[in-house]
């Protein structure tokens, strides 16, 4: 997989956390424990994966910064 596609879905999976957490602040509602149940394994596996496409996603700030300098 390269790596515009890997930025691609870790994308939409950071965009999917910060609709969840929008949904917890504004309407107390969690998406995630409403669809696979409250801490349960899975629940917990999705929290992991996004948050770990969130930490990955600080990288594309440096590309993006240097895709910029570079013309």
């Amino acid at each position: 997989m390269n790596t515009k596609v890997l930025d691609i879905v870790l994308l939409v999976l950071v965009i999917i956390g910060a609709v969840n957490w929008g949904l917890v602040g504004f309407f107390r509602f969690n998406l995630i424990s409403y669809l696979f149940g409250n801490m349960t394994w899975l629940t917990r596996v999705i929290y992991a994966v996004v948050g770990l496409s969130g930490l990955y996603m600080i990288s594309a700030f440096g590309r993006l910064r240097s895709m910029k300098t570079d013309r």
